[in-house]
């Protein structure tokens, strides 16, 4: 006897919890496993329908009342560096950029250590060990990269030493940047816009069209670096939205109810390679 197995993915919500980036609020999350022979392909296709990857999971915002995180892109061949992103550029050209497979090591978990220390002491990753972060580098279904910036040695007596780190994926339309830290001890220098800054050079030269940032919350202080870069797109109701004033987007405009689960679910667009049978 033969038995037609689905390939589409199956997706759950999370339970509620308190959201991280705005207070009085709670979020739930949208997700679906991320594994096999497709992963890669399930990963651009949703990528470009607002959803992010963590380890092997893809997961969208779905909080019940709440709309205010926005999946935020930006259109590589649209984006012109302002003055202030010119300066960054040169404060930092002494870094060198050196991209690697996904692979933990002792030097990346000290300073991620020293990262949230600094400043993320309250957040969900504040006790994650050495082996939760080799997880999170290294399981990895899909085509990633860990793109490391390191500073030279000062002297004949001094070591070269890692400043920056992100941890990449490369989409088919894109450059995902899952997840990013940095030594907060050069806060003038603002690395974080530096990476995003220097993963637009690498999107120019791969001719890759998109730079994916994961999601803007108007209001969140944590989050309004991503609202300073210019050609910037917004995920919202199904459809990328070219964003020419951030500003414009407020708050009390995102505080509105999410459509039911059901209904996000059959919206959701899947390749044609996700949709066949498996006998």
């Amino acid at each position: 006897m033969r038995h037609s197995l689905p390939l589409a993915p199956q997706f759950y919500v999370t339970a509620p919890q308190p959201c991280p980036y705005l207070e009085d609020r709670v979020e739930r999350k949208l997700f679906t496993a991320l594994q096999g022979d497709h992963a890669n392909i399930l990963n651009d296709a949703l990528s470009q329908q607002g959803f992010r990857r963590s380890q092997n999971v893809l997961y969208r915002p779905s909080c019940t009342d709440c709309n205010a995180c926005l999946s935020a892109r930006i259109r590589v061949a649209d984006f012109e560096p302002k003055r202030s992103h010119k300066r960054i550029l040169r404060k930092n050209a002494r870094l060198r950029r050196e991209a690697t497979s996904p692979w933990a090591t002792e030097a990346q978990y000290e300073l991620f250590r020293t990262y949230l220390e600094a400043r993320h002491a309250d957040g969900g990753m504040a006790d994650m060990d050495v082996f939760e972060f080799a997880s999170m580098v290294e399981e990895t279904p899909v085509r990633s990269r860990v793109v490391e910036y390191i500073s030279p040695a000062t002297d004949e007596s001094s070591d070269e030493e890692l400043t920056a780190v992100c941890l990449t994926d490369v989409l088919k339309d894109g450059l995902s940047m899952v997840y990013s830290f940095f030594d907060p001890a050069q806060e003038k220098s603002s690395l974080g816009t530096y990476m995003i800054l220097d993963h637009i050079r690498i999107a120019q030269e791969a001719k890759l069209p998109f730079i994916y940032l994961g999601y803007w919350v108007p209001g969140s202080n944590k989050m309004d670096y991503k609202a300073k870069f210019g050609a910037l797109e917004i995920y919202s109701g199904g459809q990328w939205h070219v964003i020419d004033d951030p500003e414009s987007i407020r708050l009390d405009n995102t505080n509105a109810p999410c459509q039911p689960i059901p209904e996000q679910v059959a919206a959701i667009s899947l390749p044609d390679a996700l949709t066949q049978q498996k006998t």
